[in-house]
């Protein structure tokens, strides 16, 4: 019970908060509004992870929610239409424009174009209506598109089969079709169910590389109603070179060659990379460039330049890269990097490289930038096109807004209804403790390391002219890509110079960090999740990073269901690694399931056919008592909400705050 004591306590607060309550009457109003929303049944959280760049894939499971809009269709119909009545039915609902596209011709011709639509709306409508149920009117009305969002309020509360109402239901369906806006209608409908059927969508790690499309993905994510990251790899990597890093720069470009993905960079961001082109032709014009051609380049459709020519800039850019991390580990002793540093291991006599005490032949010795002097170097050449590259970069306006969103939305970790997520590893030691790590001058280890590294990566962005220690945070976003400690990375190297150069296999391995093997152990996942306040009974981890081998027997599940992998290979690349199309974790009121993607053959297949077809395990079923809001996160933030509302209309009747009209 609120005393007058607790009052003055929080008194300046409560002053506060009648600002926005500025009577009894308000507050008690909210109060109401907010035990009636933790009443609602929870809201559907959706987990996918290792995008990288796959936006036809990552498009298409946001318009079908992952088999959530089907299961609705199940649901609401059951056995009154046929299963091609409802395949036809979700694939208007997952590809609106384009469906109508492919039906109306017909229709046109049968003279069956305004029954379809009644048909159609009706139908759609009912599918809405049941997505809407988890939501307050006033959640849903903020969705609604300014145009028709009257209209669709109406359809969705009232019921054709409710006798007294259905004559208005149906006369609002008759004048949308009689003024020609059925179609404007069932599209935007349509967008609603995709909105409604994911209320949170967290991504975990890695929207870039790879794949060709990650800007578009970026662009869904920034409009989207309510998403979150956990920062992966490749992210950082991005948001590094974004930041300005240089050697991180040069690795997006690399990479970006390597895998033919350079319309991201041309097309989507902007990047120039013809002065790259000019500096490959004039430096390696007689060099074949063997081992730098290209990945698949024989039969890749988007390839737009010549093989030859990918792999001239594909060597210069690689070289380049080599020039600064090297620079990077020679400013930094401290990450004990010292064994990549090999541009200076080369012998230009016999044509080797010395790597831990022993020499391995060249692949490739052509290297005419390299000055054996003066090794890490850049020639004036490349100096002049990395100083251009990081203009492109720094002046990208669709790069840098699409980078933001990821600062603004993302985070190193994230703590959310009894689950822990994190793209890849938590720094631990062979004994299982947590591995203490000099982070920018702190050293710290398990949590506290997840927490430094968040801070040090935005300073990296933020700090630019504000802040002392921001060029130490600039260079230590490239640790975070490749750093034997980084919770990004964990491996006792990254192996790209050993790739290129040598074919020595042996000496391209990368060991993985304790984390990996030991976090398939249940007292070890148990001991995670209480340094991150996690109740361990009931936690769960989930991350990406390592893609779930399924075609060799491998699952998702470890460490006895303490741990969720959900790297499946959303992105083609990793698919023959895979077997599968990549997972999604679906979190709702009814329990949690894994699904299971089938390779997605094409977005025409899909709009022809709705065919949808998914896996699903069951984890937890809470049919026994539906989650509710209350049973959240968020249902303790609202329930606080309440607590203190109480004590301002307290502080009202006490007269110690002052009402206002």
């Amino acid at each position: 019970m609120t005393t007058e004591n607790d009052i003055q306590t929080n008194k300046r607060y409560l002053q506060l908060l009648s600002e926005k309550f500025s009577n009894s009457d308000a507050a008690i109003s909210e109060i109401i509004n907010l035990q009636a929303i933790m009443s609602l049944p929870k809201g559907t959280e959706h987990f996918v992870s290792d995008l990288h760049g796959a936006s036809t894939e990552f498009i298409h499971m946001v318009k079908n929610a992952s088999g959530v809009i089907r299961r609705k269709v199940d649901d609401v119909f059951a056995n009154t239409i046929t299963e091609e009545e409802k395949r036809a039915l979700c694939a208007l609902i997952y590809y609106p424009d384009e469906r109508l596209d492919m039906e109306r011709p017909i229709l046109e011709v049968n003279g069956k174009l305004n029954d379809f639509y009644s048909t159609r709306l009706h139908q759609i409508v009912e599918v809405a209506r049941a997505v809407t149920v988890k939501y307050t009117r006033s959640k849903v009305r903020k969705l609604l598109p300014a145009d028709y969002g009257y209209v669709i309020e109406e359809l969705l509360h009232e019921s054709p089969k409710d006798k007294d109402r259905a004559n208005y239901f149906n006369s609002i369906i008759n004048s949308i079709i009689e003024t020609g806006r059925a179609e404007q209608l069932i599209i935007a409908i349509s967008y609603l169910i995709h909105s409604l059927a994911i209320d949170v969508l967290h991504v975990v790690g890695d929207v870039f590389d790879r794949g060709p499309g990650a800007e578009k993905i970026m662009e869904i994510l920034s409009s989207y109603h309510n998403f979150d990251v956990q920062w992966g790899n490749h992210d950082i990597e991005w948001m590094g070179a974004a930041a300005g890093n240089l050697a991180l720069i040069a690795t997006v470009v690399r990479v970006s060659i390597r895998y033919v993905n350079i319309e991201t960079l041309e097309e989507g961001y902007g990047i120039n990379l013809l002065p790259l082109a000019t500096f490959a032709l004039d430096t390696y014009g007689d060099d074949p460039c063997t081992y730098f051609k290209t990945k698949d380049f024989e039969n890749n459709p988007r390839l737009k330049r010549s093989a030859a020519l990918m792999a001239k800039m594909h060597k210069a850019i690689s070289v380049i890269q080599f020039k600064l991390e090297g620079q990077t580990i020679l400013r930094h002793p401290e990450y004990n990097m010292q064994d990549r540093l090999l541009l200076d291991k080369i012998n230009w006599k016999d044509h080797t490289v010395g790597i831990a005490g022993t020499n391995y032949p060249l692949l490739d010795y052509n290297l005419p930038t390299i000055d054996p002097t003066d090794p890490y170097k850049l020639s004036v050449e490349e100096q002049a096109l990395v100083d251009q590259l990081a203009r492109s970069f720094r002046k990208s306006e669709h790069l840098q807004k699409h980078l933001r969103s990821l600062y603004q939305h993302g985070s190193l970790f994230l703590c959310r209804n009894n689950f822990l997520l994190y793209h890849a590893a938590i720094p631990m030691t062979a004994d299982g403790n947590f591995q203490e790590v000099d982070i920018c001058g702190k050293r710290v280890s398990g949590r506290a390391l997840m927490e430094r590294a968040d801070q040090v990566i935005r300073n990296a962005y933020y700090g630019k002219g504000k802040s002392a220690t921001y060029h130490d945070s600039l260079d230590y976003m490239w640790y975070l890509w490749c750093g034997e400690f980084s919770p990004l990375y964990n491996k006792d190297k990254m192996t790209t110079f050993e790739r290129y150069f040598v074919a020595d296999k042996s000496v391209q391995k990368e060991v993985k960090g304790a984390y990996y093997e030991l976090a398939n152990r249940r007292d070890i996942c148990e001991k995670i999740l209480q340094e991150f306040g996690i109740d361990p009974a009931e936690g769960r981890i989930i991350n990406g990073h390592i893609p779930v081998r399924t075609i060799k027997g491998e699952t998702p599940m470890r460490a006895e269901g303490k741990r969720f992998v959900i790297d499946g290979g959303f992105s083609k690349p990793y698919q023959e690694k895979t077997g599968i199309a990549g997972y999604t974790l679906i979190y709702n009121s009814h329990g949690i399931q894994l699904v299971e993607h089938e390779m997605f053959e094409s977005r025409q297949e899909a709009i022809r056919s709705g065919a949808d077809i998914h896996s699903r395990i069951e984890l937890q079923d809470f049919s026994g008592k539906r989650m509710l809001v209350r049973d959240t996160d968020l249902g303790q933030q609202l329930q606080q909400q309440v607590e203190d509302l109480k004590q301002l209309v307290s502080a009202y009747e006490h007269g110690i705050i002052k009402e206002k009209q």
